[in-house]
């Protein structure tokens, strides 16, 4: 099945969702699927979401529903909860390397190719800031027959010394300056040291919640 053009644009939740699914696959293999718990704390994060959401379980599974109908997820039966995994590249036609990039894109909102070759690093580690280029140039010239564009370079905003590159699966991006608030106005900004120390306990809690998935499993529980 192709994903096309009949099967956009994505919702914002929807989006969050599905790209959540495609990081845990790379990032914490052993704790993937997802069961919904850790999905909505997936999608729910504080560092690396741009922009920071507080979806409920409810507004997590509707988004759930619709993707499985356009068949980028699927349910899978876990041995204590149903869990979720997604089946984007498959679908989409696309290979890993682009994947990573929508997902981050998804995730973080625009970027630039230098950016998305660094927040790759957990996901993908290009060679250069010219492989990340070229992949979005490819996606960018998607044929029509293929479902058409999926990224779209931005025009430089004014004092920006490089171009942002945008995802295409929920529309036509804002051309916001980067930076701009996000959704929640009244949440403070992070310096960048709290955002790192964040985001690595984050990836420590959930190594920590693979382990403990592991050994519930060896014990039979």
């Amino acid at each position: 099945m192709t994903f096309d053009h009949q099967n956009l644009p994505l919702s914002p939740t929807e989006a969050r969702v599905l790209a959540t699914l495609m990081e845990k696959a790379r990032t914490v293999p052993d704790s993937y699927p997802l069961t919904l718990n850790s999905l909505a704390s997936g999608c729910n994060q504080k560092t690396s979401r741009e922009p920071v959401m507080n979806l409920s379980e409810a507004d997590i599974l509707s988004a759930l529903d619709s993707l499985r109908d356009r068949h980028v997820v699927i349910e899978v039966s876990g041995q204590r909860a149903m869990r979720w995994e997604h089946n984007f590249e498959r679908v989409l036609g696309v290979p890993s390397q682009a994947s990573a990039l929508l997902g981050l894109l998804m995730l973080r909102g625009p970027q630039t190719a230098a950016e998305l070759r660094t927040n790759a690093e957990r996901w993908h580690r290009f060679a250069d800031t010219g492989s990340v280029e070229a992949f979005l140039e490819e996606l960018q010239d998607r044929s029509a027959d293929k479902g058409g564009a999926l990224v779209q370079l931005l025009p430089k905003a004014p004092g920006a010394r490089e171009a942002r590159w945008a995802h295409l699966l929920c529309g036509a991006p804002s051309l916001a300056a980067p930076g701009g608030a996000s959704s929640d106005h009244s949440a403070p900004a992070l310096d960048c040291v709290d955002a790192r120390r964040i985001e690595a306990l984050e990836a420590r809690v959930e190594m920590l919640e693979a382990q403990v998935q592991r050994l519930c499993a060896a014990l039979g529980e």
